[in-house]
């Protein structure tokens, strides 16, 4: 045995909660089994950052979108030209002399006629506005931070920054708030002000209005509620919808998004010119064809984490595209991208400085000085690095990640490596095969596996029950979901994730895929959260991931349930069963969770005997049920779960309702 891989081995058990060793206080008859089995993965699809996560209300503030890139919500580049009361003028976008090379666009103003049309009119001025993403959305009484980078060419100016609603062709908007900004550096300088509306509106508008005839240059505008989660510049409530998943880990930033833009896999994401001043940032068309700002960027994901108590697992390339490198999934049969192995150090060695920048010391490390400059001197922790996403396991795909492996491996023996088996994870799949292959060949401490499929594949299927048992690679679930949005599909996934805790000493961590989704601007249907400007939509299938996340745990239970019609002592049938079960105890915090699922259409009773746990005398029941072909949409959330505190019993029966499932969770 190689001795990278023993000391992997013993720290991914470790890590994931799979010692040996099991407390005093575990009763008898449980397997280990991996309490990270539930976290989240994010990718930006379906405008979930821009427009979605990060709070920035500003499309395209620093002016970088190309007329090759999908815009979301309308033709063009999100601004507009405006010139209230007849001033005249021209725009300009220009490159040279900018902010920074990563951020090269900017909008130039030449204003030749600044003019009151209408007495009455408080509007004047030439310049430019922006809508935000579908409109922009504030509150009442809400602060919200603008800022801006300006440049003045001639004589000082004044900048009247104004939100309004608009009131329709020819009329100037309603004002909500408005801030004027003296300018007199001919070098770039940064401006802020306070916007404070007025009043509650849905669709505001944001104008930058120059209220002086010469020539001002403007980049990286900016509007941010200061009312972000924990400050740090998310939406609230969507980084609340993932709090209530309570995930042990997120992966990011995908994903085929890993792999590149959508102009193919040699403009691929590279964490290094996400990190900094958002200004020093290099946007990109990703692979869902519109444009990433990287105001959440490779700082903001590791903040969330910490935030969120959940174990960073980011991703990078390793040298070979995957199948949605080149503007989408239309690929999948064409030849491979791949770096020339005489420049397989520069990936290598983007992997070594993202673990330094994540874990080193700011005194003797120029990364990790970044880290604690951008505000955060005390290392992030990280575990886990992920290599790949869903690359055909060819032989060049194997010889660059070996490479890189074997070279991570001689400098950071402790970080465990998730590898990944291809685009599509079934038995039989070539692909996953020679993963597999490659993953025991190399002591790979976990493997990432992805599918998705009808729910009548998580209904009939129990893929892991038939893994063998002395592999030493752990498998990571780390796409998957039913191919719709139904309830059914929901209870489906629900039965699946029975069995992989059933087999949670063979699966260590799962992430349902896509997390999140905008109204009108999704690129792949079903997603777990939905959302638009202004609130969030929780899918049935959101409901079940919450009941696992919040019964994580490090033993399972298969003899304590029996289900009416089985044989006696017979652990729950493998395979073709609208119904299932398992049991959790969770033995840090001396919890025990019964979940019991019944995707069928008639009644099932379970027989329950937690006789060997010393329960204390109340329970909480939580019971999602309903028709099966309901779906929580954008009109309704009709299915949520229902919560009632019960009395506590050692043997019970409990008859499970077509199309439910039930959690009991007990305090020992």
């Amino acid at each position: 045995m190689k001795k990278h891989f023993v000391v992997a081995a013993l720290f991914v058990a470790a890590t994931m909660g799979m010692s040996a060793q099991k407390p005093m206080n575990a009763p008898r008859g449980g397997k280990t089994i991996s309490d990270k089995l539930v976290g989240i993965f994010f990718e930006d699809i379906s405008s979930s950052a821009d427009g979605g996560l990060n709070a920035e209300l500003i499309q395209n503030g620093s002016f970088e979108y190309s007329p090759a890139e999908r815009d979301g919500w309308g033709a063009g580049t999100s601004w507009k030209q405006i010139r209230p009361g007849h001033s005249l003028g021209t725009l300009e976008v220009r490159k040279d002399n900018s902010i920074h090379p990563n951020n090269p666009t900017y909008m130039r103003l030449h204003v030749e006629r600044v003019k009151e049309y209408y007495d009455y009119s408080g509007w004047k001025g030439f310049g430019i506005e922006n809508g935000g993403f579908g409109g922009i959305s504030v509150k009442a009484g809400a602060n919200y931070d603008f800022s801006v980078f300006l440049r003045n060419i001639g004589d000082a100016k004044q900048v009247r920054i104004a939100l309004g609603i608009p009131q329709g062709w020819g009329r100037d908007p309603q004002l909500l708030a408005e801030a004027t900004i003296d300018v007199d550096s001919k070098d770039w300088k940064k401006y802020t002000a306070l916007l404070t509306p007025t009043e509650d509106c849905s669709n505001a508008v944001l104008q930058i209005l120059v209220l002086n005839t010469g020539v001002l240059d403007v980049d990286m505008v900016s509007l941010i509620p200061q009312d972000t989660y924990k400050g740090h510049g998310l939406r609230k409530d969507l980084v609340q919808a993932l709090a209530d998943l309570h995930p042990t880990f997120m992966r990011f930033p995908g994903g085929c998004v890993v792999h590149g833009g959508g102009d193919g896999f040699w403009d691929t994401y590279r964490w290094k010119t996400t990190i900094g001043p958002k200004e020093t940032r290099r946007g990109l068309k990703n692979t869902w064809g519109y444009h990433q700002s990287m105001g959440l960027g490779y700082y903001e994901y590791f903040q969330l984490c910490e935030d969120l108590n959940m174990a960073p697992l980011p991703i990078l390339p390793c040298g070979v595209s995957c199948q949605g490198s080149n503007g989408g999934w239309g690929m999948k049969g064409q030849a491979q991208d791949v770096v020339p192995m005489s420049d397989m150090d520069e990936w290598v060695q983007d992997a070594l400085d993202l673990i330094e920048w994540a874990n080193g010391d700011p005194a003797t490390s120029k990364w990790a000085k970044m880290r604690a400059d951008a505000g955060h001197p005390k290392p992030f922790g990280l575990k886990y690095l992920g290599l790949g996403n869903e690359e055909r396991i060819s032989p060049e795909f194997c010889e660059r990640f070996t490479y890189m492996y074997k070279k991570i491996m001689e400098v950071y023996p402790n970080i465990i490596i998730v590898g990944t088996a291809g685009p599509g994870s079934h038995p039989g799949n070539s692909d996953l095969d020679n993963g597999w292959k490659l993953a025991e060949e190399l002591g790979m401490p976990i493997i990432d596996e992805h599918y998705y499929e009808p729910n009548k594949y998580f209904l009939n299927s129990r893929q892991y029950d038939k893994y063998p048992r002395d592999r030493k690679t752990k498998v990571y679930l780390g796409e998957y979901a039913a191919k719709d949005k139904k309830l059914i599909d929901a209870l489906a996934e629900g039965l699946y994730l029975l069995h992989v805790e059933r087999n949670g000493d063979i699966v260590c961590m799962t992430s349902y895929a896509p997390l999140f989704a905008k109204k009108d601007a999704t690129n792949w249907n079903p997603d777990l959260i939905y959302f638009d400007n202004n609130r969030t939509y929780l899918t049935c299938s959101y409901y079940v991931q919450q009941m696992f996340g919040q019964s994580a745990g490090q033993y399972y239970y298969g003899d304590c349930v029996n289900f009416e019609g089985d044989e006696a002592g017979v652990v729950q049938p493998v395979e073709n069963s609208a119904y299932g079960q398992s049991v959790i105890l969770n033995a840090k915090t001396r919890k025990l969770y019964v979940k019991l699922c019944n995707a069928g259409d008639v009644a099932k009773k379970a027989n329950v005997n937690l006789s060997r746990f010393g329960l204390k005398k109340q329970a909480t029941k939580t019971v999602l049920i309903g028709s099966p072909d309901a779906e929580n949409n954008y009109d309704a959330q009709p299915i949520v779960p229902q919560k009632e505190t019960v009395k506590a019993r050692k043997k019970f029966s409990i008859e499970l309702a077509p199309y439910s499932m039930v959690m009991l969770e007990y305090q020992l």
